[in-house]
């Protein structure tokens, strides 16, 4: 075997530097997530042991639909979108998850084929817990079966509130209902005046999530601009008017 030259050690210690830097401190990770955090230590560290992390491109598919789940997932970076397929090439996106976010739970418990596929938006990396060890927990630890009861009796609520907003509320509500809900400061109520928010992904992905055509959102736009409620700068979108903005058209 031929000798190598110091440029072929330098890359290979490069490439590896930057694996070793670029992968978590699992239990740690875990520890830190809502659902875990009573977990004790010999517990997360049986978890962190049947969990893997998992890296996408943006563009490249996690899920199919149809897919047999082994476990759920949580995002440590990045974008996740989930959505329905079509065979006109068309997309429903259900919904659009970011960092500490997790899905694929309800699936996981009632052994059903993924209804959805899971896409990356950008460049993202993930955490896959198994079922096995996540049923294990469940079997030993009724507080952690409160706790995962409750994370998906939220996901159900915020389900609802998607049907309540396709089925009632017109298509301008439902986009200044997004736009507040991205808010820096809505949660604590403290949002007022002008407020500066970036949209997290796409337009077009944005308006399959709001169960409306991309040329419907820009037309909202338009007529939310005109109003002079709001200025539009590619994804920056600068809310000149909080409290006018909440009472328009409701």
């Amino acid at each position: 075997m031929g000798a190598h030259c110091p440029h072929f050690y330098l890359s290979v210690r490069s490439i590896m530097s930057q694996q070793q830097e670029n992968h978590i401190d699992i239990p740690a990770f875990l520890i830190r997530q809502s659902l875990f955090q009573e977990l004790t230590p010999e517990q997360v560290t049986h978890l962190a042991a049947h969990a893997r992390e998992k890296r996408l491109a943006a563009g490249e598919m996690l899920l199919q639909k149809g897919d047999n789940p082994r476990g759920f997932y949580i995002i440590i970076f990045g974008q996740i979108k989930l959505a329905f397929p079509s065979a006109t090439g068309n997309e429903k996106v259900v919904d659009i998850l970011g960092p500490r976010q997790s899905f694929g739970e309800t699936v996981m418990f009632i052994d059903r084929p993924y209804p959805v596929f899971a896409e990356a938006i950008t460049a993202t990396q993930l955490l896959h817990v198994s079922k096995d060890a996540i049923f294990e927990l469940l079997e030993t630890d009724p507080s952690f079966a409160r706790r995962m009861l409750a994370s998906m009796s939220m996901r159900l609520h915020a389900l609802m509130r998607d049907v309540e907003s396709y089925s009632l509320r017109s298509s301008a509500q439902r986009v200044i209902g997004y736009l507040l809900q991205h808010c820096p400061n809505q949660g604590n109520g403290t949002c007022a005046g002008s407020v500066e928010i970036t949209l997290p992904t796409s337009k077009q992905i944005i308006a399959s999530r709001l169960n409306l055509t991309p040329e419907t959102l820009s037309r909202i736009f338009r007529d939310l601009a005109e109003a002079k409620l709001i200025s539009v700068q590619s994804r920056r979108v600068t809310i000149n008017d909080f409290k006018r903005l909440r009472e328009y058209d409701f």
